[in-house]
């Protein structure tokens, strides 16, 4: 499921990760590979309460947070149509697809937001709850440097593409390998559950250190081109 993966990628840092983990991740895993028999929940039931977890907790973030952005989302959108791929017994190749169609769709987005008045890059990297905005464009307006600041976020964008290209393929790849059963069988849920978990590991924390590159570049070419610390640089919590 690729909730977990999509709200991650974005950077979030609020909140207990490892209560998201266990919750959006471990949970599911384990009801879906523990509680399909039929003596137990069954396929459908299992499926259902594994889905509720990152779904409920997709919606607990947006009260919490008093806003849905748009990833946590998709996110819900994402667990949803894996929760009617299984319920309708699908074709598990779908699966994969649907694994691999939302990273994609949002790796193309935010290339071709490059060329446009609002590039992502600087609602998902270059924002205000990473860096001091208004202090960074300040000094590059000094410095004259803002155009050569352009050219680096343009990199950046290319790069931020890339992370998201590459959770493409690794879920399609993953997808593929691990879920072959029927879907509403209690071996798909059983796949479903070991993909859950492997997907952390295999893309997840993958997808996350290449964000962090990401933005230990961007804060070093920021430093270069306005001459002031990366302690100022970042924006300050209160």
């Amino acid at each position: 499921m690729e909730t977990a993966n999509i709200n991650r990628t974005a950077a979030s840092a609020q909140g207990n990760p490892l209560l998201e983990i266990a919750i959006t991740v471990v949970v599911p895993a384990v009801i879906l590979m523990q509680l399909s028999a039929p003596e137990r929940l069954g396929t459908t039931a299992a499926l259902l309460l594994a889905l509720a977890f990152p779904i409920g907790w997709g919606i607990r973030d947006a009260i919490t947070r008093r806003k849905l952005s748009w990833l946590a989302l998709l996110g819900v959108v994402s667990t949803l149509l894996t929760g009617g791929i299984g319920l309708l017994k699908v074709d598990p190749y779908w699966l994969a697809v649907k694994e691999a169609a939302i990273p994609a769709l949002i790796g193309l987005a935010v290339l071709g937001s490059s060329w446009t008045r609002w590039p992502l890059i600087r609602v998902l990297v270059f924002n205000p709850q990473l860096f001091n905005v208004p202090k960074i464009e300040a000094a590059l307006q000094a410095r004259s440097t803002t155009a050569k600041f352009e050219q680096r976020l343009r990199r950046a964008t290319l790069g931020l593409a890339g992370t998201f290209a590459f959770s493409a393929v690794m879920n399609f790849v993953l997808a593929r390998w691990i879920v072959t059963s029927p879907a509403g069988s209690e071996a798909f849920n059983a796949e479903l559950g070991r993909l859950t978990l492997l997907s952390y590991p295999a893309i997840a924390l993958p997808s996350m250190a290449m964000m962090l590159g990401l933005v230990w570049w961007l804060g070093h070419s920021v430093k270069a081109l306005t001459g002031i610390g990366l302690s100022d640089l970042l924006h300050q919590q209160k």
